[in-house]
């Protein structure tokens, strides 16, 4: 383990930190379509063509911005962005939090894991919080219109990039590295270091990852979807459920908090127990 301890915060986006999809905000409307009327072509486009729904929601993003002759470019989705509300608390909580670390000797880090697209996040009032920003992206060409899919995250494909950020290989382009063995004790971030916030099914698969392997899943709700996170507890698929509220002084900060507090002495402990068993050889 690293002298210093590392806790990782993993974030879903949409109606994690964001109240909707980030498409919903300024893309859709700029279609003059309502947000339920594309995300139907979307979906029904997908089944039609058995074609994994993150695919296919991007291929209708190219194909009805083109009918409509306003094709995207890398720098009109980066301005959509700019439209993202966040829930109460989301645009300080990331200096709070990382506030609370360095006071317990802690490096704190925060990192998105999302089906959404990583240019409407680049756009956003809290893109440079981040370590890393894991979402789905378009590859552009020299004058910067996207002509291909260069990363597709799917909810299953989430998974990936937590044991990315365990091992400290970042680089979604690096395979073998992320394949290498690699003894638990020299992973950047040891998966109980690691809390996961999401909002609902499609983060079950991370959320799984990290009641098993000893890490914290936390699920945030709205009224909207407050029945489905409670089913989630219910199945002990989460270890907490909050209202999607980062402001100081709430249930959720209070939580994230206590947990990093523990990881912090659990480290304490670790080391002086290396440190004995070294004392007596």
């Amino acid at each position: 383990m690293p002298n210093q301890t590392i806790v990782a915060l993993l974030y879903d986006f949409d109606k994690t930190l964001c109240t909707q999809d980030m498409q919903n905000y300024a893309f859709i409307p700029s279609l003059g379509l309502a947000p339920g009327d594309f995300w139907k072509i979307a979906n029904d486009f997908g089944r039609k063509e058995k074609m994994d729904s993150v695919l296919a929601y991007m291929y209708a993003m190219l194909r009805e911005s083109e009918k409509r002759g306003m094709p995207l470019t890398r720098e009109s989705l980066n301005h959509c962005g700019r439209s993202i509300s966040f829930f109460p608390g989301v645009t300080d909580w990331f200096e709070r939090i990382n506030r609370y670390g360095k006071l317990l000797g802690v490096q704190v880090e925060h990192y998105v894991i999302s089906s959404g697209l990583r240019e409407i996040i680049g756009g956003s009032a809290i893109a440079g919080k981040f370590t890393e920003i894991y979402a789905s992206e378009f590859f552009y060409d020299s004058e910067g219109r996207p002509v291909w899919p260069r990363l597709a995250v799917n909810f299953t494909a989430k998974t990936q990039f937590v044991y990315r950020i365990n091992k400290g290989v970042l680089d979604v382009s690096d395979d073998k590295k992320l394949n290498d063995s690699m003894p638990d004790d020299s992973k950047r971030v040891p998966f109980p270091n690691m809390i996961y916030l999401g909002d609902g099914l499609s983060d079950v698969p991370c959320m799984k990852m990290m009641r098993a392997y000893g890490g914290q899943a936390i699920a945030v709700y709205q009224a909207v979807n407050r029945a489905g996170v409670e089913q989630l507890l219910r199945q002990r698929r989460v270890d907490f459920i909050y209202p999607a509220d980062y402001r100081e002084g709430a249930a959720l900060e209070i939580t994230v908090k206590n947990i990093i507090r523990k990881m912090a002495v659990s480290q304490q402990l670790y080391e002086e127990n290396v440190k004995q068993l070294r004392t007596i050889g």
